[in-house]
């Protein structure tokens, strides 16, 4: 990928555009996303031995972790996924399984590969998509042949795209012109619709099996009769589901798995908030004995492990986990020490001032007064903002965080 190649200069630069301050943060993510490129080129035999560094980053809330992680993974079009730590529960206990992030993380690549695949095929989609569209608005002389033979026509069969495609009588291109023209939008077609009647299921179940209702599913699925449903509905709306069923046909599912786990593995980024919530600071007993158990559940996955997934065993060797705490109450090395070690790189992000609160207000591609000017504008009313408006919700906002809980840019 192409925005895989940026300078950690540049990738703090584009980082700018979004984020304010922060300067060390930034500077920290990029080598971090520099470096996976940098290890892409080395010789293969030592690539897998090139573990990445994985990062703490130590701040209150509101200052930025969670969007800089964020917009990192978008730079790099990478599978992010941002998980709380405190839902997890140690092995044994109800709650989810330290393992269901890698099983969320891959989901999320399939999604993200499958939206790539259909780009590619679209104008193929679309192209068949329309040929079966006519069929509808106008059957192929084979549909009406059968019914000089004393078989009723169904009017609405939607044979096979070979057949259709290269037809070119003159009705059916003139309904093509009006149906590219739009003309055809407030008509009607009946489509049939496929989908699969499969019995509800629910499942009580322990850590770890949370996915167990999803693959009951899937068998379920594949063993039960697909049914067949006729809609009526307008014409655009038909022609948008015959383009996803071909766009799902033109689809190879092998392909987008295997490039999915390729994504996963090389290129995961996960983000493990509020760590800080399960450092241990008592005695060793009561929760703080939970707390060390989820720990030492999340040290293999972070270490490099093989996670059992639907579509496949996934390594988590490579994939980057970037923490982050406001760690207010506990500190890093309250962690276990296998963990703290497996997080070698911290940063500490600053507590926004009262010019931050300014520049955020103004300079982002997204500030918030250019979100509310853009609002206000579909009601027809052009919404200005005067520099000293901007500097009095700056300084009331960081009055605020200063008098009461400080909650950083969400205020």
């Amino acid at each position: 990928m192409v925005r895989e190649y940026l300078t950690p200069r540049e990738i703090v630069s584009e980082l700018d555009k979004y984020i304010i301050g922060q300067k060390e943060a930034k500077r920290t993510v990029a080598i971090a996303l520099r470096n996976r490129w940098r290890r892409q080129q080395v010789p293969a035999d030592l690539r897998d031995e090139i573990a990445p560094k994985n990062i703490i980053m130590i701040g209150p809330t509101g200052v930025g972790k969670t969007e800089i992680a964020r917009r990192l993974a978008r730079l790099a079009e990478s599978p992010f996924l941002k998980v709380e730590v405190t839902k997890f529960t140690e092995v044994g206990y109800v709650g989810r399984d330290v393992e269901s992030m890698i099983r969320d993380l891959i989901e999320l690549a399939i999604n993200l590969v499958k939206s790539s695949e259909k780009k590619e095929v679209l104008s193929k989609a679309e192209e068949v998509a329309e040929e079966r569209l006519l069929d509808l608005l106008l059957p192929p002389k084979s549909v009406a042949a059968k019914s000089d033979n004393g078989e009723s026509p169904n009017e609405n069969a939607v044979p096979s795209p070979e057949k259709t495609i290269g037809e070119t009588s003159s009705t059916r291109e003139k309904l093509r012109t009006l149906f590219r023209d739009g003309k055809l939008a407030e008509r009607f077609v009946d489509l049939e619709v496929t989908h699969r009647a499969i019995p509800s299921i629910e499942i009580f179940s322990n850590a770890g099996l949370e996915e167990m209702d999803l693959n009951l599913k899937d068998m379920f699925g594949n063993l039960f009769p697909k049914k067949t449903k006729q809609r009526k509905m307008k014409v655009p709306e038909a022609f948008q589901i015959l383009v996803q069923e071909e766009s799902q046909r033109l689809i190879d599912m092998d392909k987008v798995t295997e490039e999915a786990i390729r994504k996963v593995e090389q290129t995961g980024i996960i983000f493990l908030d509020e760590i800080d919530k399960i450092a241990a600071r008592g005695s060793g007993h009561g929760p703080d004995v939970s707390r060390e158990g989820v720990q030492r559940d999340l040290l293999p996955i972070v270490e490099g492990s093989t996670v059992t997934t639907k579509y496949g065993l996934v390594r988590t060797d490579h994939i980057l986990f970037i923490a982050s705490g406001a760690f207010h109450n506990a500190k890093p090395s309250d962690l276990i020490p296998e963990l703290q070690g497996r997080f070698p790189i911290r940063v500490e992000l600053d507590t926004l001032s009262e010019e931050d609160f300014f520049r955020i207000l103004t300079e982002p591609q997204s500030a918030l007064t250019t979100q509310y000017k853009e609002l206000m504008k579909t009601e027809g009313i052009d919404l200005v903002f005067t520099r000293e408006a901007v500097a009095e919700i700056a300084r009331t906002a960081y009055s605020v965080n200063q008098r009461t809980e400080n909650i950083g840019a969400r205020r």
